[in-house]
């Protein structure tokens, strides 16, 4: 299962890395790339020391049995908020996530304090740069650390927490890399469809997982994720055209909104 895994994180990284690398774009175009680089760089060997030794450190001191049920709530609490968020934005209850518009919202609120462009490194632009990248690379750190540490080391692979790291590592190469090219914000990345997939599948994962925790078999084995991805699918279809019928009354929208800001 370990190229199953190195799949989710890649995926679920490429969320993250989209928007770390908007902010690290805001601060390379407002106040110089040099300050840019260095706060994403110290901030990537930050994340590198982090899951370096907390992965280890579960990997080797708690039960597999036990990691699988934490990591399976974990898992299936993150999974379904993206999901949650996901099918608002499909079914027009909430607005799309705007790649372009954030990065002209954060130029607009730098220039504002009126920062230059100078050459040489700006502690506030390292600070934000570093503070930003560390935030978003958390939850990639988190998700390295979860699906990896869930699947025991192999002794002719790479182990789990090798396969979610490869994953993740190209996610970031590949949005770098991207970002180099165009040199502007990931507006073409459909990132609410790639945020619908990733919450299916921490949904899927975190079900399989948890189950496992609680001592159930799960029939046809690893085959069975595939039955849940189609059941999470069909239900997530369900709920989007729900929603979407829904609201088209201005009134039923609104009591939908309430009734989850309540219970967010």
């Amino acid at each position: 299962m370990e190229w199953a895994v190195a799949l989710a994180a890649f995926l679920a990284s490429a969320v993250e890395f989209v928007e770390a690398f908007t902010i690290v774009l805001v601060v390379g175009v407002t106040i110089n790339w040099r300050s840019a680089l260095v706060g994403a760089m110290a901030a990537a060997a930050t994340l590198a020391v982090i899951v370096a030794t907390l992965g280890v450190a579960i990997v080797q001191f708690v039960p597999i049995g036990m990691l699988r049920l934490v990591i399976g709530v974990l898992l299936l609490l993150f999974g379904l908020k993206w999901l949650k968020n996901s099918i608002l934005r499909y079914s027009g209850l909430k607005a799309l996530h705007d790649e372009e518009a954030i990065f002209e919202e954060r130029m607009a609120a730098l220039r504002a304090r009126g920062e230059t462009t100078p050459s040489r490194l700006h502690p506030f632009a390292v600070a934000l740069s570093y503070k930003s990248v560390l935030l978003e690379g958390l939850e990639v750190a988190f998700l390295v650390i979860t699906f990896g540490s869930s699947v025991p080391a192999s002794a002719s692979g790479i182990g789990g927490i090798g396969s979610a790291a490869l994953g993740a590592a190209l996610a970031g190469c590949l949005i770098i890399f991207t970002g180099a090219l165009v040199r502007a914000p990931l507006k073409r990345v459909p990132e609410n469809t790639l945020k619908f997939i990733v919450g299916i599948m921490l949904t899927t994962f975190g079900t399989f997982w948890m189950g496992e925790g609680f001592g159930i078999v799960w029939p046809f084995s690893d085959a069975f994720l595939l039955a849940l991805v189609a059941l999470y699918l069909l239900a997530s279809v369900i709920m989007i055209t729900w929603l979407k019928r829904a609201g088209r009354d201005p009134r039923g929208a609104n009591v939908i909104m309430k009734e989850l800001e309540v219970r967010s």
